[in-house]
Order: structure tokens, then C-alpha cells, then sequence
């Protein structure tokens, strides 16, 4: 039996970790889920959105599967996300990023992955008001933080039969902060003559990813740069609810869905499942259980290819629960 931490989170997070509580109990593999509160309930509950128990949990069990965590108001504590990262040393964040069969956009057979620094960059959250009405961030990068994160994107290219490493910066101005990345993927680029290396300024890489996507295959980011050219990514293949996050440390792994707490479609239930199911199948995977893994990845695609069911992210009437139990009739 393998044990993982559930975080259902808030807004549709309960509704999401039901999803993925029913996908094991479908798949019937010997996977049992550790419940732990994180998010507005637990501060509610606790004082804390982000409990020390909750991270004992995942520090004990080294998998979890999170739902969304609402950001605090402007001016309150730091997001339990960023929190969760930093405690846990979750120091890379992967986002895939692939075109579902059947679902329009502008571009057909997109397949690549996003790779971003998940610690430090802007999200260290060192922020300071030097004087009236001026507001000064520092952005941290350190050559530790980007040997490893880069070592890890050529590592997982590797490993995942991919062929390029793209290393977006902004070195050009920020030659510090950009230019030690850059210099560090370099370096690590060196060391994996296998793997294609190139490297590309962050706007002219956004301009790239709407002009022609199937170009990349790996893009190694620092988080700011990351964070936004994910979503700009999910946009190209129909939107968050058809993607998913991993978040992962030396040892421990964090599964999620990409799109947001979605307070305003909680009593709808018309959020897309989609996303939480393909974060379930790599949990399931990574669990040991590959062939369970695929199945569930399949029946995704078979229902995403039909068209016949679509909640109304991908232009359909249907309900998440209508969706969830047409994947679930594929198995």
C-alpha cells in the first residue's frame, strides 16, 4: 500500500480531491490517501493556511496531491503555495505542456515541457519601501538554485526521450541575475553534450511560442519567466483545465491541477477534470503503477478526441461530473 498526502485546498479543492479519491478507487490500484488541510479552511480551523502537521505529511509520505490554494489579500502572509515550495524544497516546477486530440487551437501536435526554478527569483519575496511611493524587489538567483535546477532539466529530458534544452532569460539586461542562470545552464549544457542546447531572450521566446510552438521541447525557466510562458502555453492547447503541475524536491513530489481555486464555479461544478485526472495518472505512475498510469491517460484522450462531452472551458454545456464519468467509462 502506497500512502499520499491529500490537500483538497479551496474552492473547487474538495471537489477535486473527491475526483481524485474516485480515479484510484476506479483504477484499483493500492494507493490510500493521507487527508491534511491547507488553505482558508485551515486557517479557519488552525491559524495557519499552510499547517505543520500538512507538511510532515508530505515530508513522511514524499508524494501528495494538492489542489488549489487561494493567495492571501494584497498586503497579507506569503502564498501557501510559494510557503510549500520553499519548505519543502520543491526547487523544480514542470509544467507539460500537449495538444489533446480533438480539442481546436491554433496550432496542432504542441509538445513540450516547461522546467522552472521553483525557489528564489522574484518569488523570494523580499520586498522593501526605500521611500514614499517607491517600492524596491530584489530578485535573488543563485548559482546553487540553477546548476541544480538545470542539471534536473537535462536529467528529465533525458529520461523522458526529449531532445532540446532551451534556456530562457533576459541576460541581455539583467546580466547578474539572468547572466549567472544562463551561465549555469550553460555550464550544465557542457556536461550533457547529448542533449541540444540553445538559449533564447524571455520576449523573444514568447513571441516564438505563439508563432511557432513546435519548435521546443524543453524550456528551462527561472520562476517569474516560468510562471507566465506556462500559462502562456496552456492558452495554446485549450486552456489550464487541460494541463496539469508537478513540483518536486530531491525526494518528495507534488501533483496538481494548473487552473486556480475557481471560487466563482464552485456551485457550478462546470470546472474542467481534465487537468486533475492527468495529475492523477503521473501520481499513480510515479506511485508504481505505470500500466494504470496509461489507461487513465488514454481514456482522457478518447474522451477529449470524441468531442461528444465538454465542459465549457473547451466550448461544451456538459458538467465536470459528466466528463469525469465519460473518462472513467474509457477505463
Amino acid at each position: 500500500m502506497r500512502t499520499v498526502t491529500l490537500i483538497p485546498g479551496d474552492g473547487i479543492g474538495p471537489d477535486v480531491a473527491a475526483l481524485a479519491q474516485e480515479a484510484i478507487a476506479r483504477l484499483q490500484v493500492d494507493i490510500a490517501f493521507e487527508e491534511r488541510p491547507a488553505g482558508l479552511a485551515a486557517e479557519k480551523e488552525l491559524g495557519d493556511r499552510l499547517p505543520e502537521a500538512t507538511l510532515e505529511s508530505i515530508r513522511k509520505n514524499k508524494l501528495a496531491f494538492k489542489g488549489p490554494l487561494a493567495a492571501p489579500a494584497e498586503g497579507a502572509a506569503q502564498s501557501p503555495n510559494v510557503r510549500l515550495r520553499k519548505e519543502l524544497d520543491l526547487f523544480a516546477n514542470i509544467r507539460p505542456i500537449r495538444s489533446l486530440p480533438g480539442v481546436k487551437g491554433p496550432f496542432s501536435k504542441i509538445d513540450f515541457v516547461i522546467i522552472r526554478e521553483n525557489t528564489e527569483d522574484i518569488y523570494a519575496g523580499i520586498e522593501h519601501v526605500v521611500a514614499e511611493g517607491v517600492v524596491e524587489t530584489i530578485k535573488v538567483v543563485t548559482e546553487r538554485a540553477s546548476l541544480r535546477v538545470a542539471a534536473f532539466a537535462f536529467d528529465w529530458a533525458r529520461r523522458h526521450d526529449r531532445r532540446k534544452v532551451t534556456c530562457i532569460h533576459k541576460a541581455n539586461i539583467m546580466k547578474k541575475s539572468d547572466g549567472l542562470f544562463l551561465a549555469c545552464a550553460k555550464d550544465m549544457a557542457a556536461k550533457n553534450t547529448d542533449i541540444e542546447f540553445s538559449d533564447m531572450i524571455v520576449d523573444a521566446a514568447a513571441m516564438n511560442l505563439v508563432r511557432r510552438p513546435q519548435q521546443f521541447d524543453v524550456l528551462l525557466c527561472g520562476n517569474l519567466y516560468g510562471d507566465l510562458l506556462s500559462d502562456l502555453g496552456a492558452g495554446l492547447v485549450g486552456g489550464p483545465g487541460v494541463c496539469l503541475g508537478i513540483n518536486r524536491g530531491e525526494q518528495i513530489i507534488v501533483y496538481e491541477i494548473f487552473h486556480g481555486a475557481n471560487l466563482e464555479r464552485v456551485a457550478k461544478a462546470s470546472w474542467n477534470p481534465f487537468s486533475a485526472l492527468l495529475a492523477c495518472a503521473r501520481l499513480v505512475r510515479q506511485a508504481g503503477f505505470p500500466e494504470a498510469c496509461s489507461r487513465l491517460e488514454r481514456a482522457v484522450d478518447l474522451v477529449s478526441a470524441d468531442g461528444k462531452v465538454r465542459t465549457p472551458d473547451l466550448g461544451g454545456s456538459d458538467t465536470t461530473d459528466a466528463v469525469a464519468q465519460a473518462v472513467f467509462s474509457k477505463l
